[in-house]
């Protein structure tokens, strides 16, 4: 199996159930060793998201505002919105395994894995989705994520604005989320709330992962981590060093932030 023309395929392929099937055949012959890296290989460019074909994108505040999440519609359009978040971070995933090459080979088993974790958060809310009969596609999306990707080809900037940046304000939202479902508890909530506790504990190992990289990059090129990634993020995401973050403490600890980022993000005296 060529490694990257292979995945290059899956990136490229926009239905979810082609895209995971592919990926299943992809990523079992790579766990079994059956791949080669062709040296000559030159990472394609994506103009569009994998997902343009069949989704309606807008900018972000064009999308509904939906505020009563206790209706089916309200029910609906949160998980769809999840959803999305999740079958854009598989593409994200895949592309940080498919555009750096000669990389330790833990790199792609770790990129790999956050894929085929993806792949379980989306099918995960999937079949939530369907329960209160939606279906993906049937809102409208923004395409953030893949315009972070597009605006991080460089691979030290890409492990701080991907998994350090936008996956960590994942691990800040997604407890909110949480707590708003348990003051409306109901049977669907409950199985909503199951699944969300899945997708936080998973997302702390993708950010850890993303923290490690970073970290063996910054320590390649003789960086200090702490003000080239405040560097780094407020380039990409303008502004982003200069708010009041609401952060996830005990999560961003485990998932490899420093007392000095935390405090300097939430602009807090102390990291406790």
């Amino acid at each position: 199996m060529d490694y990257f023309l292979f995945l290059e395929d899956i990136l490229q392929t926009s239905k979810p159930k082609e895209k995971i099937e592919k990926f299943e055949v992809f990523y079992n012959n790579f766990l079994n060793g059956n791949y080669f890296m062709s040296d000559s290989y030159i990472p394609y460019e994506f103009t569009n998201p994998s997902y343009h074909s069949f989704l309606e994108i807008v900018k972000p505040t064009a999308l509904p505002v939906i505020k009563n999440f206790k209706s089916i519609e309200g029910k609906k359009y949160l998980v769809h919105t999840i959803l999305h978040i999740e079958y854009s971070a598989i593409d994200l995933a895949l592309d940080a395994a498919l555009r750096y090459k000669d990389m330790p080979k833990k790199y792609y088993e770790d990129w790999l894995e956050v894929a085929s974790d993806e792949i379980r958060h989306f099918l995960i809310l999937e079949e939530l989705l369907s329960e209160v009969g939606g279906v993906y596609g049937e809102f409208p999306v923004h395409k953030n994520l893949f315009e972070a990707m597009e605006q991080t080809p460089e691979f030290l900037r890409r492990m701080a604005a991907v998994p350090r940046y936008l996956e960590a304000n994942g691990l800040d939202q997604n407890p909110k989320i949480m707590q708003k479902l348990n003051s409306n508890r109901d049977e669907f909530n409950n199985k909503f709330l199951k699944a969300l506790q899945i997708i936080l504990d998973e997302e702390v190992d993708h950010v850890k992962k993303g923290d490690t990289w970073f970290k063996y990059e910054c320590d390649r090129l003789n960086l200090e981590p702490e003000s080239t990634y405040l560097q780094i993020i407020e380039e990409v995401f303008p502004g982003s060093t200069k708010r009041k973050m609401d952060l996830n403490f005990n999560a961003r600890k485990e998932a490899g932030f420093s007392c000095n980022e935390l405090k300097f993000l939430s602009k807090k005296e102390d990291c406790n």
